[in-house]
């Protein structure tokens, strides 16, 4: 299943905020702060059953608003909280009437984010900013049991997404120290943190790397390498010849895109990949959904107590939206895109042959872009050719 947490992009550094409802890896969990005012506590639901069910996990004293949650694939939840420069982290778990806390340790930082799940479901990684570059940051699941520090990246890294299921290969999205454009690189946690561009559309492009689909390596990418000064949603392929696209459906009038799922198990088809986005406008927010293949991006209204922007794809196709009402404060809405997304024409795999005209659905994508790398690397080939030097 892909998981996503909900998140809100500015544009100006590609800082993302993340707040309210986080997915495990593998679906079967979700954490969120609850509550209202100054009485907030972490919430746990269980999403894998008949019905979706929340166990509340409340401390001895409310949470920050601050504090971060992550749940694993165990159903145990994590929580940062901040304490004066540094952010404390412990593993919470239901246990009878109380909640039970495990203390992990903590990470000096002014500014730590954790990032979003590991798809091994048993680690969780967070970013710490420094003055001139980024702290990756294991903070559950190592072998000693305490935060470890895993790699140093040069420059402030924001963003996050993984490339591929066992959690080594992680993509960033960087400006370097002495400013100048976003580019996202691909760092490998494996070999100490190698750093490997991954997208680089033009020289002075901010280009950035919003969602990753590890099963078909189809990439959500937003940049301003069509219009510089306005940032567009395109997609790409990993280890394609063929260049970014960017449809122009994906820019409806008066309103903010923002993709948050991708069908997950797609192998080797990207293009047959639906992707759920979240829309804002001044009417409200409500539910996207596209594929690379379509000429369309097709609305539908959210469920009433959407927590916006949080979603998940089950592997049979059907997507999950997450709901809280007075009258049901744990609910999972469901949608079919064969229902919701109809006559969606057939969807041909990517091939590797480069072509300078080629947009998505034959859709118009303004000033078509060729990579600005040599190309894309396959990700199997991409911790051993074309790296830059560690950090």
């Amino acid at each position: 299943m892909t998981a996503c947490a909900l998140e809100t992009a500015a544009e100006d550094d590609g800082a993302v905020s993340r707040a309210g409802f986080t997915i495990a890896a593998n679906g079967a969990y979700a954490a969120r702060l609850a509550g209202s005012g100054e009485a907030l506590f972490p919430e746990r639901w269980t999403l894998d059953g008949p019905e979706p069910y929340a166990v509340p996990l409340p401390a001895a004293q409310p949470e920050d608003p601050h504090a971060q949650l992550l749940p694993l694939v165990d159903g145990r939840v994590l929580i940062g909280r901040r304490v004066g420069g540094r952010y404390v982290f412990s593993l919470l778990y239901p246990t009878g009437p109380r909640t039970g806390e495990l203390p992990l340790g903590a990470v000096e930082s002014a500014s730590l984010r954790l990032l979003p799940p590991s798809p091994d479901g048993a680690c969780a990684y967070a970013l710490a900013a420094g003055e001139h570059s980024t702290g990756v940051w294991r903070v559950a699941g190592g072998a000693r049991g305490v935060p470890e520090h895993v790699a140093e990246v040069r420059g402030r890294c924001t963003g996050g997404a993984w490339l591929d299921r066992t959690g080594r290969m992680l993509a960033l999205d960087r400006r370097p120290p002495g400013g100048g454009p976003v580019k996202t690189v691909a760092v490998d946690l494996e070999r100490g943190g190698e750093v490997t561009p991954l997208l680089q559309i033009t020289d002075g492009s901010d280009d950035r790397l919003l969602l990753a689909d590890p099963d078909s390596g189809l990439l959500l990418i937003r940049s301003d390498a069509p219009s510089p000064g306005h940032h567009r949603l395109g997609w790409g392929v990993l280890g394609s010849t063929l260049p970014v696209r960017f449809p122009e459906c994906l820019r409806p009038a008066d309103a903010a895109v923002t993709p948050f799922a991708i069908q997950p198990g797609q192998t080797l088809t990207p293009e047959a990949c639906a992707v759920a986005l979240r829309i804002d406008a001044a009417a409200g927010s409500w539910v996207g959904l596209w594929r690379p293949a379509g000429r369309r991006l097709h609305h539908l209204a959210a469920p009433e107590g959407w927590l916006a922007g949080a979603g998940l794809w089950t592997r049979e196709g059907a997507l999950r939206l997450p709901y809280a009402t007075r009258s049901v404060p744990c609910g999972l809405a469901r949608v079919d895109p064969a229902v919701a997304m109809p006559e969606e024409p057939v969807p041909h795999p990517v091939t590797t042959q480069s072509t300078q005209a080629e947009c998505a659905g034959g859709e118009p994508s303004g000033r078509v872009v060729t990579p600005g790398v040599c190309k894309p690397v396959p990700l199997q080939q991409a911790p051993l050719t074309g790296r830059t030097a560690r950090g």
